[in-house]
């Protein structure tokens, strides 16, 4: 998650009259970050942790699951973990995953990532229907 001491995300006002501030909270930036990998082909899903998988199990969808964010003063940081396809390319599937994640980021907040990293916590091999 990101920095405990500040919870939100200040962005300046890109119009000429200033309205007042914008406030982005991080969990905000780890679902739009969360859906963008998602959308590219070759990710079976995204890593999530006990409380998610808790929470999926009743039937409650969790759209962030599998991001973390951090904001320091060298700019937003994202790191992705998922789970990936078996057979597709690893390093452009991650790369990918980094242009996808960084592009919609930018689009949806205007917000500059210095980095997102991806870590591939797992191969989903395909499941064969057992024949009768």
């Amino acid at each position: 998650m990101a920095e405990k001491t500040n919870p939100y995300v200040r962005m300046k006002s890109t119009n000429k009259q200033n309205l007042g501030n914008i406030e982005v909270a991080p969990e905000v930036l780890e679902i739009i970050a969360s859906i963008a990998a998602t959308d590219i082909e070759g990710v079976a899903s995204m890593r999530g942790n006990f409380a998610t998988g808790v929470a999926e199990r009743l039937g409650k969808t969790v759209h962030g699951k599998g991001v973390k964010t951090e904001l320091s003063p060298e700019g937003l940081m994202i790191d992705v973990y998922c789970v990936i396809d078996y057979g597709v390319s690893i390093p452009q599937t991650a790369q990918k995953i980094q242009e996808q994640v960084r592009q919609t980021l930018e689009n949806m907040t205007s917000l500059q990532t210095q980095e997102v990293n991806v870590h591939i916590t797992g191969i989903q091999f395909e499941t064969q229907q057992p024949l009768d």
